[in-house]
């Protein structure tokens, strides 16, 4: 039973590994794109970012020209005109480059010049300067003239070193290599050593130094050549012109390595095309037949990008391996992410019954009795949310404090539409206090007239309540009364009107408003003046409404000192001539 038990694990081993095999892994990948010829006359491999036809090839530097006039057809470079021999996707590129004659019959002389500057192409070091003649300077020069490379060969007439070890050692044949990164170069001809090398045959070619050494290569017939093989390098420098299927993450898995200067490789492990999605695919090791007893007596598995072997005593033990591995790790991630899920419910919990400890704390359950018997007006108060206020007063920074009172402290805002408005951070709610500071809410609720400041909304959700007020910009009155202003000093003009204003206010707070509304601290610091010096009286912390049939209200003496009407503080009975009396005392000191 045992022997059983071990049998079926390692199958389900086996099979699960060729499932992720055959699911992340294609069987042979193309060079090119869909739909796109990947062939010209003896070109027989035309790779991404090449192409012949529109949407094929990355840009015009990349696009072929098949010429389908020539027998067999020929393939040329669209922008450079050169004839392709040969793309390699690993980045080189074989073309036919002219050969320079001197003094050679049937053979056209003169300077040639290669150019590639500006293209992603650069002449590859797998290339040699090469000048076949008797005693002659050969050149390589920079476009402006500077001198690059060039050789110098000795005449021997009797010399076959060339033709036998297709060797330059300088008897009538020199080389020279290349410089980096070069891009352009002419060729000439320099001085020679005597009168008879001035009349010699000679010519110059960079060539494939492979191609140049190879057995096929036949050295004395180049001179009857026009073109000799020459190896480009290419670059793909913008990464940000890849549109591969509909998307830029064309480097989309550790199948590719690509590096700063414009080249990518498929990494260890892979082949095919770098630049296509997916166009690295895994070699499998496991079935290459250069190699068919790669492991031994053990059995070879291939992932991805590598393979290991598996000895015959180590079969058990990483079956059970490759299966205690998956499901700890299985089991770790359920527990991680039921941790996470379980304190972000805890924590979600905690806020809520915090919230809805400080907005029974606030008079929330007062402020519902309000809602419901239809007192507050609701279309005109909105409930904030605590971070939204916290967001617009810099976390009620200091520094935007704008004025400080019985009631609580304000505070500069800027909410995220863009309005500036006065945030009103009342004390700690005390039990007792719970319903003075609904009040306010339902009485400014209440009130639409353009001298009583507007309240814009509050929130119950903070330890200590919120109210939200429009900014009145220009501060109070008693400020431009007790500390004088010699830069705006208000004029009797002014002071009329701001009475007028108050009047009307007050006239507006006993009579027209929906239910008489008697302030009971009407003061100057309670008057604020906005941006054109018109009054909005404020604070309303310890108004009271009445109804249309009473008279006085009788009450605790509130209010401030000095404004009180004198029989309202023996007789504990407020009228709105009350408000008229402390009216009056804000006309004296105006005065």
């Amino acid at each position: 039973m045992r022997g059983r038990s071990s049998g079926r694990t390692m199958d389900i081993v086996q099979i699960t590994l060729f499932l992720w095999h055959m699911t992340a892994v294609a069987s042979e990948a193309p060079l090119g794109k869909p739909n796109c010829s990947s062939q010209c006359g003896s070109v027989t491999q035309i790779p991404y970012p090449f192409g012949i036809e529109a949407g094929c090839y990355l840009d015009d530097w990349f696009q072929i020209i098949c010429d389908n006039s020539a027998s067999p057809p020929k393939a040329f470079l669209n922008v450079t005109h050169l004839e392709v021999l040969e793309i390699s996707v690993e980045g080189t590129l074989k073309v036919a480059s002219p050969i320079t004659f001197s003094n050679c019959s049937n053979k056209p002389a003169g300077r040639q010049t290669a150019n590639l500057e500006g293209s992603p192409f650069l002449f590859s070091r797998k290339n040699k300067f090469t000048s076949m003649s008797c005693g002659g300077i050969a050149l390589m020069t920079s476009l402006t003239g500077s001198t690059i490379g060039g050789c110098l060969s000795i005449c021997d007439y009797y010399s076959t070193s060339v033709l036998q070890t297709k060797s330059c050692s300088g008897m009538n044949c020199c080389q020279t290599t290349l410089p980096s990164c070069l891009s352009s170069f002419n060729t000439s001809f320099g001085a020679v050593l005597n009168a008879d090398s001035q009349k010699a045959c000679k010519y110059a070619f960079l060539v494939d130094n492979d191609w140049f050494t190879s057995n096929s290569t036949n050295i004395s017939a180049i001179g009857e050549m026009d073109y000799v093989p020459v190896v480009l390098e290419w670059y793909v420098v913008n990464y940000t012109k890849f549109d591969i299927y509909g998307t830029n993450n064309w480097r989309d898995d550790n199948s590719t390595d690509c590096s700063s200067s414009g080249q990518c490789f498929c990494s260890k492990g892979y082949h095919g095309n770098p630049y296509l999605l997916h166009g690295c695919q895994d070699i499998n090791e496991c079935e290459d037949p250069d190699h068919p007893n790669r492991c031994g007596s053990g059995i070879c598995i291939n992932y991805p990008g590598k393979f290991f072997c598996q000895l015959p005593d180590q079969r058990s033990s990483r079956a059970n391996l490759a299966i205690i591995v998956p499901s700890s790790v299985l089991g770790l991630l359920f527990l991680m992410i039921g941790s996470w899920w379980s304190h972000k419910g805890i924590k979600k919990r905690k806020n809520i019954r915090r919230k809805e400890k400080f907005f029974k704390q606030n008079g929330g359950l007062v402020l519902k009795q309000q809602l419901s018997s239809g007192e507050l007006n609701v279309e005109k108060v909105k409930l904030f949310n605590c971070k939204e206020l916290e967001k617009a007063t810099d976390h009620f920074n200091a520094d935007r404090v704008i004025g400080q009172g019985g009631q609580g402290t304000v505070y500069k805002g800027m909410l995220a539409d863009g309005r500036i408005v006065a945030v009103k951070k009342s004390k700690i709610v005390e039990g007792g206090q719970v319903g003075q500071f609904i009040n306010e809410i339902v009485i400014l609720s209440q009130i639409c007239h353009r001298n009583v400041v507007k309240l814009l909304g509050c929130c119950l959700e903070t330890e200590v309540p919120l109210l939200v007020y429009e900014f009145i910009l220009n501060g109070t009155l008693f400020e431009y009364i007790h500390h004088k202003n010699e830069d705006f000093p208000l004029t009797w003009e002014m002071r009329l009107r701001i009475s007028i204003e108050v009047a009307g206010a007050l006239s507006y707070l006993h009579s027209a408003a929906a239910f008489p509304i008697y302030h009971r601290d009407v003061k100057s610091s309670n008057i604020l003046l906005d941006e054109k010096y018109r009054a909005k009286v404020a604070d309303f912390g310890t108004s009271r409404s009445i109804s249309i049939d009473q008279t006085h209200l009788t009450t605790l003496v509130r209010g401030t000192f000095g404004y009180l009407d004198p029989e309202y503080f023996q007789s504990c009975q407020f009228t709105e001539k009350s408000d008229v009396y402390s009216f009056g005392v804000v006309l004296w000191l105006s005065s």
